[in-house]
């Protein structure tokens, strides 16, 4: 498995927008909607990615853990689906519902938003304060597939917790690993 870095998007570039499909809501979804009045967690991810499988649970818990608290959490997948039929919206809709997600799962069909948000890899995060400003990017954690390092979600933790409780966000931020995104 290819191990591809985040872009690092630089610190203060305002959230782009974005109108998706969910795979999960018989929706549309632009960021306003998804947006919390604290912050927004903005995640490129996938059904496939070994990565994304070996964090899922995690990224979960930190939705459910952080929306109560004014966090907006999103997740879109950007994949081309001709050549990875395993990520189309249907599927992206079970592996939803398989995962107990409970945020919109969108559906980047011309990867116009990965671009926007100079996404890389998946997963790929990206946080924005309640003025929508990018404030952390990079990596959950140092957990890998193959590495033994737990899961535990401290490095995004610990900028969500900064952005709630107005602190500064721990530097450096390091970028996440993953998947490359499969552009067309």
């Amino acid at each position: 498995m290819a191990q591809t870095p985040s872009n690092m998007l630089p610190l203060g570039t305002k959230a782009p927008d974005f109108l998706l499909p969910a795979s999960n809501f018989n929706t549309n979804f632009n960021f306003e909607e998804c947006k919390g009045h604290k912050g927004t967690l903005v995640m490129f991810i996938c059904n496939h990615c070994p990565f994304v499988v070996h964090v899922i649970d995690e990224i979960v818990m930190i939705a459910n853990d952080y929306r109560v608290q004014g966090i907006g959490v999103v997740a879109i997948s950007s994949n081309d689906i001709i050549n990875y039929p395993q990520d189309a919206p249907d599927k992206m809709a079970d592996f939803a519902l398989e995962n107990k997600i409970e945020f919109p799962y969108l559906y980047d069909e011309t990867q116009e938003v990965a671009k926007a948000y100079d996404a890389a890899c998946t997963p790929d995060f990206y946080l924005f304060d309640s003025q929508d400003k990018l404030v952390y990017r990079g990596q959950m954690d140092d957990s890998r597939p193959a590495n033994a390092i737990p899961v535990s979600g401290s490095d995004l933790r610990n900028a969500i917790d900064a952005v709630l409780y107005n602190r500064k966000i721990v530097e450096p931020q390091k970028p996440s690993i993953g998947c490359n995104i499969k552009w067309k």
